[in-house]
């Protein structure tokens, strides 16, 4: 296992970390976790090298904890940082934050955690954090050792990303959405650099975008890999590529089977600054720009169409169906648009009225209103929201 710096703490995190949020299941359900495929894949990870764990409050509808702190038994434990994170929709009050801090504690079988992050960070979420005066909070629970270091982790605009890093002096982590195909969405490369200057370790979530960049390609792309001077698996070059960089400190990987964990190890093995030449990542960057071609809606996301009077996402609308769309991943298109994550009902397209605004305002000429109601039947589900699709 190859071993990198983590930011300004005394400390080597693993390459890879262990993403808890895909964990195997025993049926449709993912409440349902496979305990003893998991538990096996958690501790192969960390047999191997990895010590850096992470999960979270909603993983598995509140199950992925239990099984991560029976994985974390027989001396498991010693060998990793543990990671978890505040639910921050879940967060109304103090007393709700004390209230969960605990019961994540109970789940995972231990007296603190090494990282606790404030999930999901966001224009909407931020506000809540000021609001509450979490930060006060997380600094008297590390005080009373409850978890030694605080980050967050983000799903929102570069402005936001720099505000928040901007606003607190003790940080220690950052952890971002970022692959090769999200170099200028959400923090991005430059949100990644910001961080790391500033002394944050950058934990990269989705390095593999969910799975998507290890399914079979289009012909196009196909094509395009199969041109490469070095033969690799699409997951081998995603991880790669962010390993390739000095700014990120470690790449989480949701695995679903031990095949993948055992392939994420061995990449890990022999990935580093550097390990990519110049002929590579620029084929990756072709890759990346060819992907965008096979995009629908020709959306560059100038947001010149924003504020939409009604409240309606418009571009973020256009990045979710394109990414299902180009990838054919129709289920991922929903989770994103429906999911605990996703649009807030009054952002979705159905609150469109065809007012025309946004058509004025278009370089493109887009005919957003008509999108909008072929967008919106494709991709949005009655009841419960659906959970993340399975790599």
């Amino acid at each position: 296992m190859q071993y990198r710096k983590f930011g300004r703490l005394d400390w080597k995190c693993s390459a890879l970390g262990f993403g808890a949020m895909r964990l195997p299941t025993s049926d449709a359900d993912t409440t349902h976790i496979d305990e003893a495929q998991a538990i096996r894949m958690i501790r192969y990870a960390i047999d191997h090298g990895v010590n850096y764990v992470d999960s979270a409050y909603m993983y598995h509808g509140g199950m992925s904890e239990r099984v991560v702190g029976k994985a974390l038994q027989n001396g498991y434990r010693q060998k990793v940082k543990m990671v978890s994170k505040l639910p921050m929709p879940m967060v109304n009050t103090v007393q709700d934050a004390d209230r969960i801090l605990h019961e994540q504690l109970e789940k995972l079988q231990i007296p603190r955690l090494d990282f606790y992050l404030f999930h999901g960070l966001s224009n909407r979420s931020w506000p809540k954090v000021k609001e509450l005066e979490l930060l006060n909070w997380a600094e008297k629970k590390m005080g009373e050792g409850l978890f030694s270091n605080l980050g967050f982790s983000f799903h929102d605009e570069l402005a936001v990303f720099k505000e928040i890093i901007d606003s607190y002096d003790n940080w220690i982590l950052s952890q971002v959405q970022y692959n090769y195909m999200d170099i200028n969405r959400q923090a991005g490369t430059e949100g990644v650099k910001y961080a790391a200057s500033k002394g944050l370790a950058v934990v990269v979530m989705e390095p593999i975008r969910g799975g998507l960049l290890s399914r079979k390609p289009p012909e196009k792309i196909a094509n395009l890999w199969a041109s490469a001077p070095s033969v690799r698996t699409q997951a081998e070059w995603a991880l790669l590529w962010i390993w390739n960089q000095p700014e990120i400190s470690l790449a989480l990987s949701g695995m679903s089977n031990l095949e993948q964990v055992i392939e994420n190890v061995a990449v890990a093995d022999r990935s580093g600054t550097g390990t990519l030449n110049a002929v590579e990542l620029t084929l990756i960057d072709t890759i990346r720009e060819t992907y965008k071609g096979l995009y629908p809606v020709p959306c560059t996301k100038c947001r010149y169409c924003m504020p939409c009077p009604q409240g309606v996402e418009i571009p973020t609308i256009f990045e979710i169906y394109n990414d299902a769309s180009a990838f054919d991943v129709m289920d991922m298109g929903r989770f994103h648009y429906n999911g605990p994550m996703g649009l807030k009902p009054n952002q979705k397209a159905d609150q469109c009225i065809a007012c025309g605004k946004c058509v004025e305002a278009c370089p493109q000429k887009i005919n957003t209103p008509e999108w909008m109601k072929k967008i919106h039947k494709e991709l949005y589900v009655a009841g419960p929201p659906p959970g993340p699709p399975r790599p």
